[in-house]
């Protein structure tokens, strides 16, 4: 009987990658194989990369090399952005058989297929190197989720060129999945069972652009009138997307959450403008002022970078000050990284590790403090928990506007979603009791 082929799949980055792992995932599994977690030993380790900075570019490497000692006869296919921006780096790591970037990524479904009948690794690998958007939005789909949600990719590409950013090198120009595929693809999850959906793209907020006069609006209208449709999440978004009309569309849904998590970067105007971003500190307080006044229990994330190039003590107070205001639930805090092929890389006046350090721990602190406020807030009140995994009876579950709940239950409550009331918190996770159901109560 012949041996069933085995794949392992590294991913690395956004949840863009995330979504187009889990298709190839798919696509391999219904091409014979037998997909394993990348840390067993396989046939064929299929390594999705991220170039954002040039610490994912040596992760990237770092785990290429990983795969090929775990098994250092598998046969090794590396896509995403890493391979896409330098296919001839990837392609000099000896024991890598093929290379691709970011179009046509399901086509590592064929190489693998093809190693595998051939027998035998390459002498030199098999470089795909489109651009890519050459073939424009590819054709994938899930069907699949892990837990209890489930990511979408609705959106690829970036026009934006912001000074510090490699992406749309990387991922090329905006393209959008049809509505009515989109539609398809989250109604049959929702068949399937998930009950939370997340909508990403590398620029979600410019879905449509390219579809003759349809908006992220349009599609989110379309998504919410899905029967059965649990909830909906957006993954990152530009602040400049958050305009009045679309506040007031959004309001509307029954399934979208309250939770937003807008990619502000800085607080500070100038530094903004040196980042080539679309809008000032001022209009994104304003759309975080037109969402909270349209959805009184809405909650913001967002991801800021300290120690831009030029970043004054005057500008990074300005950011401390613009935090405080705006009140987020969580900040992905990241000190700025220096990446070759961008604007800002050439940039005089690079601001020293240590101060990037130093403002880094400056923010956290702020950030911790205004978290703690928030999670106190909640304490008394009730929330909807949709329960995630569960750890010897401790279940941890998150609500529609994003804060992570902790309970005790012994019964199952994978995929439930059940209302907790919020009685402590530790700064960072709430802590509640599982309220009965009506059904329990009578």
């Amino acid at each position: 009987m012949k041996k069933q082929p085995t794949a392992g799949i590294y991913t690395l980055g956004c949840k863009v990658n995330q979504y187009e792992s889990e298709a190839i995932a798919e696509r391999l599994c219904e091409s014979g194989f037998l997909v394993l977690p990348p840390r067993e030993i396989c046939d064929v380790y299929i390594i999705n990369t991220c170039t954002v900075t040039a610490e994912s570019d040596r992760k990237a490497r770092q785990f290429i090399r990983r795969a090929i000692h775990q098994n250092p006869s598998a046969y090794i296919l590396v896509t995403g952005c890493f391979s896409q921006i330098a296919p001839k780096t990837v392609a000099a790591i000896p024991g890598v058989d093929y290379v691709c970037g970011n179009a046509e990524k399901q086509s590592v479904v064929q190489a693998a297929l093809d190693l595998i009948q051939k027998g035998n690794k390459n002498a030199s690998p098999i470089l795909q190197n489109a651009a890519p958007d050459a073939f424009g939005f590819e054709a994938m789909c899930i069907r699949r989720f892990d837990r209890t949600r489930a990511y979408l990719k609705i959106e690829d590409g970036c026009e934006s060129r912001c000074a510090y950013c490699i992406i749309p090198t990387a991922r090329g120009k905006i393209r959008s999945k049809k509505p009515e595929d989109v539609v398809a693809e989250v109604s049959a999850l929702v068949a399937g069972g998930c009950r939370e959906v997340v909508l990403t793209g590398i620029e979600t907020a410019s879905w449509g652009k390219d579809l003759n006069g349809w908006t992220l609006a349009d599609l989110l209208e379309r998504v919410d009138a899905i029967p059965g449709i649990g909830r909906v999440r957006l993954g990152s978004l530009d602040p400049g997307l958050i305009r009045p009309a679309f506040v007031e569309r959004i309001a509307k849904l029954r399934s979208l959450t309250p939770h937003f998590h807008l990619s502000v970067q800085s607080g500070s105007s100038s530094v903004l403008a040196r980042m080539k971003r679309k809008y000032n500190a001022q209009m994104a307080l304003d759309g975080m002022e037109l969402l909270r006044h349209a959805i009184p229990e809405v909650q913001f994330t967002t991801d800021i970078i300290v120690g831009f190039p030029q970043e004054s003590e005057e500008e990074f107070a300005q950011t401390l000050d613009f935090v405080r205001k705006a009140r987020f639930l969580m900040i992905h805090i990241f000190p700025y990284s220096r990446r070759k092929g961008t604007l800002a890389d050439t940039m005089p006046g690079q601001v020293s590790e240590a101060i990037k350090h130093e403002r880094e721990k400056r923010l956290l602190q702020l950030q911790t403090e205004i978290r703690r406020s928030i999670l106190d807030e909640m304490i008394g009140k009730d929330v909807e928990v949709l329960f995630e995994t569960n750890e010897n009876g401790t279940w941890t579950g998150h609500s529609p506007d994003f804060l992570e709940v902790v309970c005790q239950s012994a019964e199952p409550l994978h995929g439930e979603i059940r209302t907790v009331q919020i009685n402590g918190n530790d700064g960072e996770r709430c802590y509640g009791i599982l309220k009965p159901t009506r059904k329990e109560s009578r």
